[in-house]
């Protein structure tokens, strides 16, 4: 944040000698359109990441998307699938599977994740995700009607959701990149019998002592 901020300066200098007039209110546009605060509110929070997370650990969740081609009738589709990942135990959910990912389908599946009886967002007040134009402001705002919290990661940062990144290449590699998807009923047999693998690894290995928070 420090370098964005110390370039920013000399490039609105440089915009005012050629005579363009920056005003206020479109810089305070370009930080709300960004999910920005001011620069001296940015400053003064003063928490690392890994501070963060090591604050919020138990009430964190984080998700991304990830792709598959299926073969159909019609040549390959690509499908997009939605995973959700309590940080603290590693407990994943698939919150979605669309070849059409639009606006209705995310806010169903905010709508799903925060149900108030057995939604699996229940008792987390923060979920983490990328600047992807999928997540909607729509999606933003269920979330937020429920009481969590959206974390947006800064542009190209997959390192700071590594945990879902993982995830989501460790299913590739041990299932979905070893076969061809001969319809959609196959990509969700697979998903989910990789899925239920995978809980019950996680949950004997949470049993073992839990899951710990590893920053550097």
């Amino acid at each position: 944040m420090r370098n964005r901020e110390s370039t920013a300066k000399p490039k609105l200098e440089l915009l005012a000698n050629l005579g363009y007039r920056i005003d206020k209110l479109t810089v305070r546009n370009i930080l709300r359109r960004h999910h920005l605060e001011p620069a001296p509110q940015r400053r003064q929070g003063g928490m690392s990441w890994a501070q963060f997370l090591k604050l919020h650990w138990e009430v964190l969740a984080a998700t991304d998307f990830f792709t598959v081609e299926v073969a159909a009738w019609h040549g390959l589709v690509t499908y997009y699938v939605l995973v959700v990942m309590e940080l603290a135990t590693r407990r994943v959910q698939i919150a979605g599977i669309t070849p059409h990912p639009t606006a209705a389908f995310m806010q169903q599946c905010a709508r799903q994740l925060t149900d108030p009886f057995d939604g699996f967002l229940l008792g987390k007040r923060y979920l983490i995700h990328d600047r992807d134009t999928k997540f909607t402001q729509a999606f933003d705002a269920l979330l937020k009607a429920s009481g969590v919290e959206p974390v947006l990661l800064p542009p190209r940062s997959p390192n700071l959701n590594a945990h879902c990144e993982r995830f989501i290449r460790s299913i590739k590699e041990e299932a979905l990149e070893r076969m061809v998807m001969l319809g959609e009923r196959a990509l969700y047999h697979v998903i989910h019998q990789y899925l239920a693998d995978y809980t019950y690894c996680i949950s004997r290995r949470n049993l073992r002592g839990g899951i710990h928070l590893r920053v550097r």
